[in-house]
C-alpha cells in the first residue's frame, strides 16, 4: 500500500480513507504542530544536517542539551546520541566484544542488539547451567525492553539466580519502551535494580520521540569509552536539529505521554477482553492472535501494522494505539473487536 503523506490517524489508499493503527509514532509527534514547529525552527538555527565528527575541534552546543535532557529523563549518569538506533546497539556490541567472555540472550532480541555465539538464558524454560556454575567470567546479557508478541516490561528476577561469580553487564534495547512504560516515558532503565555490575540502555529516537536519530545511555565511564571508539568517531553524529529538540520538547513528550496513556485506559474500559487479542492497558500495542480478525479489520476500514521480521516468519499482526487517536477512533476500533468476540 503506497501513501502520499505521513499515515497519523488517517490515511488515505486508492482514494479512500481508513482509520490507521500502524506505525511507531506513539507519541503521534511527526505531525504534533507545536513539535514540528519546534524542529522547524532548530533546523534554521542548525542546518539540516552535520557530517562532521563528533570530536572534531567544532563542537555543537546542541548536543550537550539534548544528552542531557536524555540522562535527566533515562535515570542514567550520562547518554549519547548517535545516527539511528541500530548504530546505538552496534557500538554497545562493538565495546562489550572486547571485555565479555560469553553473551546471552533472554528472547528474540531485535537486530540491533544480536551477536554471534550469543547463549540462550533458559533451555527448556530452566536457567542455563552456565549462568550457575562457579566458573568466574563477564558475562553480557541481551534483552528488549518489551520483546515482539509482548506487552509487558521483560521479567528480569531471573538475574537474582545467576551465580555470584559472575559479572553481569544487562544491555536492554527500549526502542519499543522508551518514551512508553515508567514515569512520563522515562523508560525501564532506572527501575532496574539488581546487583549487577553495569546495566545500559540502548533504543531508537525515530518511534516514540519522533526523530531520526539513537541512543546509548549508562554510567559516565562506558559512554564516554563508547565517544572514543573509532566507530564513533569517525561517524556523523545525529542530526543536531533534532538532538536540540529533544531538550526543547520535553514538555511536549509529558503531554503526549499522558494523552497515550489516556487513550489506553479508555481501551480497557471498554474492551471486552478474549482469546483472539493481547492487550495491557499500560502498553500501545494489541496483538491479534487471528488472521480473520485482520480481514474483518480491513472490511471496516480500518488498517493496522501486519509486517514480517525475516522473510521465513509469520506476519506480525499488531494494533498501534497513538497519542494522536480520537475517542470515536478508539470506539469504532474496539466496536469491531467486540463483535469479533461475541
Amino acid at each position: 500500500m503506497i501513501v502520499e503523506e505521513f499515515p497519523d490517524r488517517l490515511i488515505e489508499i486508492d482514494q479512500k480513507q481508513y482509520l490507521y493503527f500502524g506505525g511507531t509514532a506513539y507519541l503521534g509527534l511527526p505531525t504534533h504542530k507545536e513539535f514540528q514547529n519546534l524542529v522547524i525552527q532548530n533546523i534554521l538555527k542548525w542546518g539540516t544536517t552535520y557530517g562532521s565528527s563528533r570530536t572534531a575541534n567544532i563542537k555543537l552546543s546542541a548536543y550537550l542539551h539534548g544528552e542531557h535532557f536524555l540522562a535527566s529523563h533515562i535515570g542514567s549518569e550520562a547518554a549519547v546520541t548517535v545516527s539511528s538506533g541500530m548504530l546505538a546497539g552496534k557500538l554497545v556490541l562493538e565495546k562489550l566484544k572486547k571485555e565479555t567472555d560469553c553473551f546471552f540472550h533472554l528472547n528474540d532480541t531485535h537486530s540491533a542488539i544480536k551477536t554471534d555465539n550469543s547463549l540462550p538464558i533458559f533451555i527448556n524454560e530452566k536457567l542455563n547451567d552456565r549462568l550457575l556454575d562457579s566458573k568466574p567470567e563477564k558475562i553480557t546479557i541481551l534483552t528488549d525492553g518489551v520483546p515482539s508478541f509482548q506487552t509487558k516490561p521483560t521479567d528480569l528476577l531471573f538475574l537474582k539466580q545467576i551465580s555470584d561469580s559472575k559479572e553481569i553487564t544487562l544491555v536492554i534495547d527500549e526502542s519499543h519502551s522508551f518514551g512508553i512504560a515508567g514515569q512520563n516515558g522515562c523508560g525501564i532503565y532506572s527501575s532496574i535494580q539488581f546487583p549487577i555490575k553495569r546495566k545500559i540502555m540502548v533504543s531508537s529516537l525515530g518511534k516514540a520521540f519522533g526523530l531520526t536519530g539513537g541512543v546509548i545511555a549508562g554510567d559516565s565511564e562506558f559512554i564516554k569509552e563508547i565517544q572514543e571508539l573509532e566507530t564513533f568517531t569517525s561517524a556523523a553524529g545525529m542530526n543536531p536539529a533534532f538532538v536540540q529538540t529533544l531538550s526543547d520538547a520535553s514538555e511536549i513528550y509529558k503531554i503526549q505521554h499522558q494523552k497515550l496513556k489516556d487513550n489506553l485506559s479508555y481501551i480497557d474500559s471498554i474492551l471486552i477482553k478474549n482469546n483472539n487479542i493481547k492487550f495491557d492497558k499500560n502498553y500501545p500495542l494489541i496483538y491479534l492472535l487471528s488472521k480473520e480478525l485482520v480481514h474483518k479489520l480491513e472490511e471496516e476500514n480500518i488498517i493496522i501494522a501486519s509486517f514480517k521480521y525475516t522473510k521465513d516468519s509469520e506476519s506480525l499482526n499488531r494494533i498501534v494505539i497513538t497519542a494522536n487517536h480520537l475517542k470515536e477512533d478508539l470506539d469504532k476500533l474496539v466496536g469491531v473487536l467486540n463483535d469479533y468476540s461475541d
